[in-house]
């Protein structure tokens, strides 16, 4: 057994050494630049057809392969560029966000009401109902910051409502454009150097404008005149804006003025408040 064992290990040393020795002539006839004999030739030429044969499914193979990490490297610049493209929309609706909350900031920052015996307190829009948008909000200050019922409250564009309800963290606003709140609210139109004077009656819903009536004076109103409150009653001080006149008729007898007053808050789109404490009611 040992002999035959040899005898197998000298034969495949012998293959190996013919192999060795037959590539290296190989190579040597291939490279030679000395001219060859009708053999060698034959032999170079069957190296070289051999070799293109070879290379072709290998070079194949290779082309795929770089194809294959060209589309996977493209992919994933593709998937990246999504990724921030995503990244930037996202960004930009934030952006967009916060610019508008930072304008009705600015507004409530900028109210112009000579208001002296009131303070301001601003607050955050916690609670809508969406069956009652247009009767009640709900506010994120209460009772421990000295809110309490009856008090007015604003926004940068004019005069929301007033409170109605007070926890320790939270507040109830009946809206202005309730029907509990908008009837019978004195308000004054301002024609020049002159005031005339009528009452909120309503609000129409569909044509987001508030009514006055009640003015008995014959005088001209024109669009575009201010319309404010006259402070007459404990909850509204005098000079908050409701908003500008529309238009003008008369009443069915064709006696009474009614006036269509177009409101300066959106009363859509409600998120900061602030609400005037009267300076005797500070804790």
């Amino acid at each position: 057994m040992t002999n035959k064992k040899l005898e197998k290990k000298y034969i495949i040393l012998i293959i190996l050494l013919g192999i060795a020795i037959f590539l290296g002539v190989v190579t040597k006839i291939v490279t030679d630049n000395r001219k060859l004999n009708p053999l060698e030739q034959g032999i170079k030429d069957i190296v070289v057809s051999l070799n293109k044969v070879i290379n072709v499914p290998i070079n194949y193979v290779k082309d795929k392969i770089n194809e294959s990490n060209e589309k996977d490297d493209l992919y994933h610049k593709y998937k990246k560029i999504e990724q921030q493209v995503d990244d930037y929309y996202n960004q930009l609706a934030k952006i967009n966000e916060l610019e508008s909350e930072n304008k009705e900031l600015k507004k409530l920052l900028d109210i112009d009401y000579t208001l002296a015996d009131y303070t301001y307190l601003n607050a955050l829009v916690i609670n809508r109902n969406i069956g009652y948008w247009y009767n009640t909000i709900t506010i994120d200050k209460g009772r421990n910051s000295g809110v309490t019922e009856n008090i007015a409250v604003i926004n940068g564009d004019g005069l929301i409502g007033k409170v109605i309800k007070t926890t320790n963290f939270s507040s109830t606003i009946k809206l202005l454009t309730s029907d509990e709140l908008n009837s019978k609210i004195s308000v004054k139109i301002k024609i020049e150097e002159k005031n005339i004077y009528g009452l909120l009656t309503g609000y129409k819903k569909d044509e987001k404008c508030f009514i006055i009536e009640g003015i008995s004076e014959n005088i001209d109103i024109p669009s575009g005149a201010l319309v404010t409150t006259t402070g007459m009653g404990d909850v509204f001080p005098s000079g908050i804006i409701i908003g500008k006149v529309r238009s003008v008729g008369t009443d069915n007898f064709d006696l009474a003025k009614i006036v269509e007053v177009e409101s300066s808050v959106d009363f859509n789109n409600l998120n900061f408040v602030t609400i005037l404490k009267r300076k005797a009611n500070q804790e």
